[in-house]
């Protein structure tokens, strides 16, 4: 569900049209669909790692296997159709006006998260898997200093100090943004954000040895997610610095979306999985579960190519009908005239192609390669390799 907030905020403009602008500055922020996917991913990876995680290169291989099952295929897939689409529109915003192959290299294999102008490129909403990407490779060692040395909520702190010591750094080097800025570091890259998988971490480390059985009777749940919409509250409330477009990047939007909602977060999960809600009940549905197995392919194509031709497309059909409607002699509303629901037609397809790629692409993809010999040989009967695990 957390892709469907991002989704909302990026097409937020529309609530403008019968609402108060501040309703639409509301939905503005609903960005925190992104902290909601960091909070989690530390909070899946702990859960099943934190206890039996070892340092050895067998190990890491078989670690490294199941991330690149998980997140790799179908980024790769989208982000070639993303420079395939270049090719024929010549959509500057692909390659941000620099050499297209060298974009693509930077894309295919996450750098382009690293500099402030090439951070939207390809698939722009992919600059949060750079983040994502950073956090796998560091949670091993972030469970070995939390175990070993017993250092845990140092790193979060060493982590964000070593950002701004880069930003101190790069600030006067033009290196197309290298941790140019300190907005750019906190809001668009994993030193900035750890504060996000950290309290997902804490989160797993709470649960791990409790009984999950749904028999809490206190109200985390409600709290938490009551919690989450006043930070939204807090941001849509702030002053948008010059040349951003949210709430969000004001310095206390920053301060907000990264601790105060990282933290409402856990919280409702928390409560979702200690109590039984309605919610609860409600996302549990198959039909729910489906979304939100297919939601990682809907996140990367709300936006860019794909939503483009969707959105062309209802645009041609517009003309089509008003075409009709003049051969008729009527004067007849077209059911592509408005904005708002032309995007309900949009997120209705968009969800219609995420669940047919997930069920014939992505997760046959996911079995074949946690199944293969790539990196390391399979083992049979791996837990490791189970399907029933492979939403990590």
């Amino acid at each position: 569900m957390a892709a469907y907030l991002v989704f909302i905020s990026h097409f937020a403009y529309v609530f403008d049209e019968k609402f108060p602008h501040s309703v639409q500055r509301f939905f503005n922020e609903f960005h925190i669909g992104v902290t909601i996917f960091f909070v989690l991913s530390g909070f899946l990876i702990a859960f099943r790692y934190f206890d039996s995680f070892k340092l050895t290169k067998d190990w890491f291989k078989q670690y490294l296997k199941n991330r690149v099952a998980r997140i790799y295929p179908m980024y790769a897939i989208l982000t070639v159709g993303a420079f395939i689409a270049y090719h024929f529109t010549q959509n500057q915003t692909v390659t941000a006006g620099q050499n297209p192959a060298v974009m693509f290299g930077l894309n295919i294999v996450f750098l382009r998260g690293f500099f402030d102008q090439f951070k939207f490129t390809g698939i722009a909403q992919g600059w949060s898997l750079t983040v994502e990407e950073c956090f796998y490779f560091s949670a091993p060692f972030i469970f070995l200093i939390a175990t070993k040395y017993k250092k845990f909520y140092i790193q979060p702190v060493a982590v964000t100090g070593l950002g701004v010591l880069l930003v101190l750094i790069f600030s006067h080097i033009d290196w197309f943004g290298f941790f140019g800025n300190f907005t750019f570091m906190m809001l668009y890259t994993f030193l900035g954000r750890c504060f996000e998988f950290f309290a997902g971490i804490q989160l797993a480390l709470i649960v791990r040895k409790q009984k999950l059985d749904g028999s809490s009777k206190k109200k985390f749940t409600y709290l938490g997610f009551g919690l989450i919409f006043f930070c939204v509250w807090i941001m849509s409330t702030l002053p948008i610095p010059q040349g951003y477009e949210a709430g969000l990047h004001n310095p206390w939007g920053i301060a907000t979306n990264n601790y105060l909602l990282a933290i409402s977060i856990a919280v409702f999960f928390y409560g979702l999985l200690t109590e039984t809600t309605l919610l609860k009940k409600f996302l549990s549905h198959p039909f729910i579960e489906l979304l939100g197995k297919s939601s990682y392919i809907f996140y990367l194509i709300h936006l860019g190519y794909m939503y483009n031709f969707i959105h062309e497309g209802m645009n041609s059909l517009n003309d089509y009908v008003f075409e009709l409607y003049d051969k008729w002699g009527v004067d007849w509303h077209s059911p592509f005239e408005y904005d708002s629901l032309n995007l309900l037609y949009a997120f209705i397809v968009l969800n219609v192609i995420s669940i047919t790629l997930f069920k014939l692409i992505e997760e046959p993809l996911n079995h074949y390669i946690r199944k293969s010999d790539f990196l390391i040989r399979n083992k049979v009967r791996n837990p490791e390799n189970d399907s029933a695990k492979i939403s990590v």
